[in-house]
C-alpha cells in the first residue's frame, strides 16, 4: 500500500484534457477526448485506481492574457492600481476578468535603464473560461485547488542558472508557447497558433524588444519537437544563442521519461503542473473557491506562536528530563553495585548470626549450671546414711530434698564446699516412719563463680600434710586423720567399702 499523497493535474487544451498523476516515483499520464470530458475523466480515474479528490487545474496559454505593464510611482494599493490599468490592456471587460500579478525585479542588463515606474507581470482570463474550468472540476467530483497557466509551470522541471536570460520554446498540439525567464523568474510569455520556426524566431525578436533585452543566453526547445543535437542554420540559431534541450532536473527527467511521443508536449505540461509548488504565482482561481491559505505574515505569526509553545513545553519538560537522566544514571550505578552489596550484606548477616551464636555460647558458659560436677561433689560430701530425692539447680543456687539420720550435720558439710555458701534449711525438718529426718536445704553459689568453672582434669591436689581449710573442724569425738590420710567425715563411707544405695522414695513423696 502506497501512503504517499496523490498529486493530480488537469490541463485544459481546447477539446481535450491532459492529465498527470504523481505518487512518489510513480507517474501516470493520459489524454481524455470526449463530448462529456468530466464523466470521461472520472471514469478514467476510477479505472486506473486513482482515488483523487483534489486536482491542480491549468489553462492553455492561448486563452489568457499575459503581459508586463508599468505602474506609476505612487504610493497605494498595488492591486487596486493594477485593476485600474486592466481596462487598457484586456480585450474583455475587467469586471468579468479573473487576474493576478507579480512584481518584476529590475534587470540591470536591460538596454534601457530602469525608471521610477514599477513593472509588474499580469495574467488575466475571461470569467467564462475560469467558470468552465471550475464546472469541469465539480462535474468530475474533484476540488480545484489551483488554476494557473500550464506553460508557466514548466520551470518547475528545469534547473535555471541564476541571472541567465532564457527563451523557452515549447510545442504542444500544433501550438507554440514562449517563455522568457531571468533565472527562475518568469518575465513574459507568448502563444503562437503554429510551430513554424521562422514565425517563432520573429516572435522571439519582438518579445526581446518588449523586455528591453539585448539578447538571450540560451534558447530551450521542448515538447513535441526535439532540440537539435548540433548547431544548425535554423531561424532560431540566427538569434545568436545556443539552441538546446532544457536542463531538466534529475527528478524532472525521471518524471517526463517515457511519455508518449505523439502527445509529449501536452503531457509534459501536465507533469509540470502536477509537480509544481502548493502556492503558485499568477493564480486565476476565484477567491470564493480558492483554498484558504495563510499569508506570509500569518505564517510567520503562526510559526512564532508554535515556536513559543514548543519552547514553553521544552522549558517545562527539561527539568524532569534532566532529573530522569540523573535517576537513570543512579539506577544504572545501583544495578552495577547491587551484586556486590548483596554479597557484603550476606557476609554481614552471616557474621551477625555467628556473633549472636558466640554471645549465646559465652552467656551459657558464664551463667549456666553444670550439674555433673555438683552431683559428684555432693556424692563425696554427703554421708552414707543420707540420700537425696530431689536436686534442683538454677542460676542462684541449689535446693536439695532428701532424708538423713542427722539432717543438721549436713549443713557444715555443705558449707565446706568450695561451690556453695549460705547453706540453710528452706523448710522445717520432719521425721519419717523409718526414723529418718526428711529435710529441704537451700544453698547459694559461691560469688567467685566456682559453679561456672569446670575444674580441669589433672588439677593439682593439696600437698600432703597441708592443713585443712579453716572452718573444717572435726566434730566432737572424731579422731583427727593421720598425715597424708584423707579426712573423714561423720557418716561418710569408708574407702574400699561399697556405698549403700539411697532408698527410693515412694510415689507421692516421703511420709512424715
Amino acid at each position: 500500500m502506497n501512503f504517499k499523497p496523490l498529486r493530480l493535474s488537469v490541463v485544459l487544451l481546447g477539446d481535450r484534457l491532459a492529465i498527470a498523476a504523481l505518487r512518489g516515483a510513480r507517474v501516470e499520464t493520459f489524454i481524455v477526448e470526449a463530448e462529456n470530458p468530466a464523466d470521461a475523466l472520472r471514469a478514467e480515474l476510477e479505472a486506473r485506481g486513482l482515488p483523487a479528490r483534489n486536482a491542480f487545474f491549468a489553462l492553455s496559454r492561448s486563452v489568457v492574457t499575459v503581459k508586463p505593464i508599468d505602474l506609476p510611482p505612487v504610493a497605494g494599493d498595488v492591486r487596486q492600481m493594477v485593476g485600474f490599468e486592466l481596462e487598457r490592456h484586456l480585450a474583455f471587460s475587467p469586471e468579468n476578468a479573473s487576474y493576478d500579478f507579480v512584481p518584476l525585479p529590475p534587470d540591470p542588463t536591460a538596454e534601457r535603464a530602469a525608471t521610477a515606474e514599477q513593472r509588474v507581470l499580469i495574467t488575466a482570463a475571461d470569467q467564462r473560461v475560469v467558470e468552465s474550468a471550475v464546472r469541469l472540476a465539480t462535474d468530475a467530483h474533484l476540488r480545484a485547488v489551483s488554476l494557473t497557466v500550464a506553460a508557466h509551470n514548466l520551470p518547475t522541471l528545469a534547473r535555471l542558472p541564476r541571472g541567465t536570460h532564457v527563451a523557452w520554446v515549447h510545442r504542444a498540439g500544433g501550438a507554440t508557447d514562449l517563455l522568457f525567464l531571468v533565472g527562475d523568474t518568469l518575465v513574459l510569455s507568448r502563444s503562437l497558433p503554429g510551430t513554424d520556426e521562422a514565425l517563432v524566431a520573429d516572435e522571439l525578436r519582438r518579445s526581446l524588444v518588449v523586455l528591453r533585452w539585448r539578447g538571450c543566453d540560451v534558447v530551450w526547445v521542448s515538447g513535441d519537437a526535439d532540440a537539435p543535437n548540433a548547431p544548425t542554420e535554423s531561424p532560431l540559431a540566427a538569434l545568436g544563442a545556443p539552441v538546446t534541450e532544457p536542463e531538466w532536473t534529475s527528478r524532472g527527467a525521471r518524471q517526463i521519461e517515457g511519455l508518449a511521443a505523439e502527445q509529449r508536449g501536452a503531457l509534459q505540461l501536465a507533469v509540470a503542473v502536477a509537480a509544481g509548488r502548493g502556492v503558485r504565482p499568477l493564480e486565476l482561481l476565484p477567491a470564493a473557491v480558492r483554498p484558504r491559505r495563510l499569508t506570509r505574515a500569518q505564517s510567520i505569526t503562526v510559526g512564532m506562536a508554535a515556536a513559543t509553545v514548543l519552547l514553553g513545553i521544552i522549558a517545562l519538560l527539561a527539568p524532569g528530563w534532566r532529573e530522569q537522566r540523573h535517576l537513570n544514571r543512579i539506577n544504572a550505578e545501583i544495578n552495577r553495585l547491587d551484586p556486590e552489596v548483596k554479597s557484603v550484606d550476606r557476609v554481614l548477616r552471616e557474621l551477625e548470626r555467628k556473633r549472636k551464636l558466640l554471645a549465646t555460647v559465652n552467656g551459657v558458659e558464664a551463667a549456666g549450671v553444670r550439674p555433673l560436677p555438683v552431683l559428684r561433689e555432693l556424692t563425696e560430701l554427703l554421708p552414707g546414711d543420707a540420700w537425696l530425692t530431689t536436686v534442683s539447680l538454677d542460676a542462684k543456687g541449689v535446693e536439695l530434698t532428701g532424708a538423713a539420720s542427722a539432717a543438721s550435720a549436713l549443713i557444715p558439710l555443705l558449707e565446706n564446699s568450695p561451690r556453695l555458701e549460705r547453706v540453710e534449711f528452706s523448710s522445717p525438718v520432719t521425721r519419717g516412719r523409718d526414723n529418718k529426718e526428711q529435710f529441704r536445704i537451700r544453698a547459694a553459689w559461691e560469688a567467685a563463680g566456682a559453679v561456672a568453672t569446670t575444674p580441669a582434669p589433672g588439677g593439682v591436689a593439696p600437698a600432703p600434710g597441708a592443713a585443712p581449710p579453716s572452718g573444717a573442724v572435726p566434730p566432737p569425738g572424731a579422731v583427727a586423720p593421720a598425715p597424708g590420710a584423707a579426712p573423714t567425715v561423720p557418716g561418710a563411707p569408708v574407702p574400699g567399702q561399697p556405698r549403700r544405695p539411697a532408698p527410693t522414695t515412694p510415689q507421692g513423696g516421703p511420709r512424715q
